[in-house]
This record gives structure tokens, C-alpha cells and sequence, in this order.
């Protein structure tokens, strides 16, 4: 995209104008993609971690008519997300390891709670439309790839990947309160 297409895009989705935002979504979406997956290596998280990226340019679309270099700005967005990908993939390995390390003695506790826990997520997605539930439970609990669940649906591999994501956003917001709560 040449530099004055990009300003006028971004001008433009400053005011809300929607075709602006599809114009640079669609034309830096698989290049920030490919770059996360280059980094992470696990596709579906590259994924959701650059939909939540232009989830946050739609966001903050008002403050985008500021942005000199849109290209730029993704990347350093990116370059953050990785950052916080391997910072919480070390928080989860030291915590990994220090279980490893207690005692095995048996907590009833931790047994309830993850019984509500698994139940909390199985109301969430219940409360979810049907056809997102159909394809995240294919995902998640039958782990059918993307391309597999589009192909016995027989709908396209963005809309699987788009149901996924919002379901995930579903269970996240559903989590965030529980994690408040526990508090």
C-alpha cells in the first residue's frame, strides 16, 4: 500500500469509515500473522493474537488519523505481543515447575474449583449462538483443525477462525470475572 492510500485510510478510519479499516486489515493482516507465527510458532495463537491487535485499532481508530507509519505501528503492537507471549510463557513454566517441586498431597479444593471452573465454561458456551458453539467444540473438545471444521461445515476457514475467536473473547470476559471475584 503506498504511503498516501495509507494516510487517507488512516484519516478516514479516525472518522469511523469502516471500508478503511477492511482496506488495512486486509492488507496487513497476514503480514503481521506471519510474523507472530514466525516468532511463536503456534498458529492459532498467532491468530488470535493479531485479531486482538486490530481489535485494538478499531478501538483506538479515533487516534489513528496521528499515526505517521501504519506499518510501523502494527509491528511495534506485534513486537509487544511476543514480548508478552514469552513473559507469561515463563510465568507459566516457573509455576509449572514449582508444582512440580511441592508435595503431591491431594487438595479438595483445587478439585472443586476445577469442577466449577469446567462447569463456568461449559455455561458460557452454552450461552453462546449455536453454530459458534458447534465449531468450538469441534476445535477445542474434538480438536478438528480449522480446515477440517470447514470443510464438514462447509463454510469458509476465516468464518471457523472468526467464531473461534469470538468465543475465546466470550470465555476470557466469563474468566476475568471469576478471576476478579477470587480476589
Amino acid at each position: 500500500m503506498d504511503k498516501k492510500l495509507e494516510i487517507e485510510c488512516l484519516t478516514n478510519l479516525s472518522e469511523g469509515d469502516h471500508r478503511s479499516y477492511e482496506l488495512l486489515f486486509l492488507t496487513y493482516h497476514p503480514k503481521i500473522y506471519h510474523f507472530l507465527c514466525g516468532f511463536i510458532k503456534n498458529e492459532a495463537e498467532a491468530y488470535d493474537m493479531t485479531q486482538e491487535i486490530f481489535y485494538k485499532v478499531w478501538m483506538n481508530r479515533e487516534m489513528m488519523g496521528e499515526v505517521k507509519s501504519f506499518k510501523a505501528y502494527l509491528f511495534t503492537m506485534a513486537r509487544h505481543m511476543v514480548y508478552n507471549h514469552y513473559e507469561h510463557s515463563l510465568v507459566k513454566e516457573k509455576y509449572t515447575l514449582s508444582q512440580l517441586n511441592q508435595s503431591d498431597t491431594y487438595e479438595p479444593e483445587q478439585d472443586m474449583f476445577a469442577k466449577d471452573l469446567s462447569l463456568l465454561i461449559d455455561l458460557v458456551i452454552s450461552q453462546m449462538p449455536e453454530q459458534r458453539q458447534r465449531i468450538f467444540k469441534m476445535s477445542r473438545k474434538k480438536g478438528f483443525s480449522n480446515d477440517e471444521i470447514a470443510s464438514r461445515l462447509n463454510i469458509h476457514k476465516r468464518t471457523v477462525e472468526n467464531h473461534i475467536s469470538n468465543a475465546l473473547r466470550d470465555l476470557r470476559k466469563a474468566l476475568q470475572h471469576v478471576s476478579f471475584l477470587l480476589l
